[in-house]
């Protein structure tokens, strides 16, 4: 629906806009399982699949594959991407692009380029017909269709029991996880040799718009004063910091979970009134404006007042992820990083899908950024890093965690 006003361009609303659909008619070969329609009946309604267009974003799922019980599909960003809906790799023509996909080994390491295969055929898995090869080749069980059908490789409605339906196809991602090419698997694996030549020629993932970008974040100094730092500081040694963890969704609840291959930080929750309404003052005064500007929005609330220490002792680090993917953070606008020391080295903080340049914000001084942005912490290799590490939010997420606080398990603010 557009809204138009006299004098003024349309404009679109876009939350009126619906999702494009087809039946992929034109993919040769495309339905491993054909039926067809018995002389003197009509033939059966069209069948109706999500359709991704070079540009669309891909969506994000969470599904097991052949070494994680819940692949978080999103945290893949950040290198070239190929997905094969193979439906079964019992099905000759999968076969055949399987094996091409094990004679093209090397473009796969994990850096670069990774691959996943997706299945929808339990065999696949009980006889090992498909296996993981680290770095760069997975395979996603998807045996309840969710991610075929979110793809456009399975049907959008149930279909008969008994009968597999799908569309088996080659999908490039960029490193933003946005649809680079669709190609449909062809007789006699004719698209093999076009794809994999094309693969053969990405350039590296920084460089996937044909130059060098950036992440969307500020990075702003002068935001706590040094005597600030030194204080927080002090106080975070007084205390004495404690492993931390982060969040996971587990069987529907937000639960506070530990794996020091994925996060190893030491945090202590700060306490003092004092030093509480300081660095809160801070931040409104110097932070929150900044944000409306670049941003236009309105942080009116702030989480967890915290300090996190990163030390190349522990090895120090936090592997890529995105701090408002639970039911218990989904209420996270912006993402406030907050250095209070330069005695270090690594460290640094760096945006995946963006650029491997990692950013040091001098003492006092902060990166801030949209929680939904993936992000990492590189390893501390000498020293410690100490910062302030607090999210803000607005008023109508506020009311998003009043309500998500029922999800809540066994966990307080600190992870993250």
């Amino acid at each position: 629906m557009a809204l138009s006003i006299p004098g003024m361009p349309a404009i679109m609303d876009f939350a009126s806009m619906i999702l494009p659909v087809t039946d992929y008619s034109l993919m040769p070969n495309s339905d491993p399982f054909p039926s067809p329609t018995p002389a003197g009946q009509e033939a059966p309604a069209p069948i109706r699949y999500v359709r991704l267009n070079p540009g669309d974003p891909a969506p994000w799922f969470r599904q097991r594959s052949t070494s994680n019980p819940a692949y978080a599909f999103d945290t893949v960003a950040g290198r070239h991407v190929v997905l094969l809906f193979f439906i079964s790799a019992g099905d000759p023509l999968s076969a055949a692009a399987l094996q091409a996909v094990e004679r093209n080994r090397g473009l796969f390491d994990d850096q670069h380029c990774c691959f996943f295969g997706v299945s929808s055929d339990a065999d696949d898995e009980r006889q090992a017909r498909v296996r993981e090869s680290l770095p760069g080749l997975r395979h996603f069980w998807d045996f309840d269709g969710a991610v075929g059908r979110a793809y456009g490789a399975l049907p959008m409605e149930p279909q008969p029991a008994g009968r597999v339906t799908g569309r088996r196809f080659w999908l490039v991602l960029d490193p933003l996880l946005r649809v680079e090419r669709v190609v449909p698997l062809l007789p006699g694996g004719a698209e093999q040799a076009e794809l994999f030549d094309h693969l053969s020629r990405l350039p590296p993932p920084a460089l996937h718009a044909g130059r060098p970008t950036q992440a969307p974040v500020l990075l702003l100094p002068r935001v706590f004063e040094p005597d600030l730092c030194r204080r927080l500081i002090q106080h975070y040694d007084a205390v004495g910091g404690t492993e931390s963890g982060f969040m996971r969704e587990i069987d529907g609840m937000t639960r506070l979970v530990t794996d020091p291959g994925h996060k190893r930080r030491r945090d202590v929750e700060i306490a003092d009134e004092t030093l509480i309404a300081e660095t809160r003052g801070r931040i409104h005064h110097r932070i929150a404006p900044q944000i409306r500007k670049a941003y236009q929005f309105e942080a009116t609330r702030m989480e967890r007042y915290l300090v996190g220490c990163y030390t190349a002792e522990d090895g120090g680090h936090f592997r890529p992820h995105r701090d408002n993917t639970t039911r218990g953070t989904a209420h996270r606008r912006f993402a406030v990083s907050i250095n209070l020391n330069d005695d270090f080295e690594g460290g640094d903080v760096f945006f995946p899908e963006f650029s491997p340049e990692g950013l040091v914000p001098p003492p006092g001084g902060a990166v801030v950024f949209s929680c939904s942005l993936l992000h990492s912490v590189r390893p501390v290799t000498r020293g410690r890093r100490l910062a302030f590490l607090p999210f803000l939010y607005d008023e109508p997420a506020a009311r998003i965690r009043a309500e998500n606080l029922r999800f809540f398990e066994g966990a307080d603010s600190a992870g993250g």
